[in-house]
């Protein structure tokens, strides 16, 4: 019998390591809700905000914490509750930019650096891009959309994907990737409005 006991509270630094170290995260994402939910979801309802967008945005929130942390450029000069909290609220307020929505009171909770505001904000960019992106691929076939989520979001090397992807040879596999890349190409040439959010994608592809 397995008598290992599950991890249920962390500290600020237990966090970071388990994001950058460990594959399961179930335990850590709990974590997070628990301590930092309820702040959030007062900031939003209070906002213009119901329930539904608290926990669709705090999701959101936690996975652009995510890719902070793992791009190295969380620094810890505030606390992760301060810091998630920071996230939350700046994606609701680029929600409420783009529903033309007042914002009906700010809370005063930023004790984080400029560069780390900065930070959100291009991650909190870099994942709307992603969802766009998520949203083309489903339009593009089971297999290419496979292949490139394997390639853009989980950062595969092409020796793996060509494995779980079941293809007889690496080089099958980056030619695979090469057809659906144009595909998108071909797809982001009909919408211009969406190319120039794709352009380092596209050159790097």
């Amino acid at each position: 019998m397995n008598n290992k006991k599950i991890q249920t509270s962390y500290t600020d630094q237990e966090v970071i390591e388990a994001i950058n170290h460990s594959r399961d995260l179930d335990p850590v994402v709990r974590h997070l809700y628990r301590n930092n939910f309820e702040s959030v979801a007062n900031y939003i309802r209070s906002n213009s905000g119901n329930d539904e967008d608290a926990e669709d945005f705090f999701q959101e929130a936690i996975v652009v914490f995510i890719n902070i942390v793992r791009k190295g450029n969380f620094r810890g000069d505030s606390s992760i509750k301060t810091f998630l909290y920071s996230i939350a609220r700046n994606l609701w307020r680029n929600e409420l930019k783009r529903q033309n929505r007042a914002l009906m009171r700010e809370t005063n909770n930023n004790d984080h650096t400029e560069k780390e505001e900065q930070d959100i904000q291009e991650s909190i960019c870099e994942n709307e891009v992603k969802n766009q992106l998520l949203q083309l691929l489903e339009t593009l076939g089971e297999n290419c959309r496979k292949i490139l989520l394997l390639f853009y979001y989980e950062n595969l090397p092409m020796k793996e994907i060509f494995q779980r992807m079941g293809y007889e040879t690496e080089q099958v596999a980056r030619n695979m990737k090469y057809r659906c890349m144009n595909k998108l190409k071909d797809m982001l040439n009909e919408h211009p409005d969406m190319k120039q959010n794709f352009r380092s994608l596209l050159t790097n592809g």
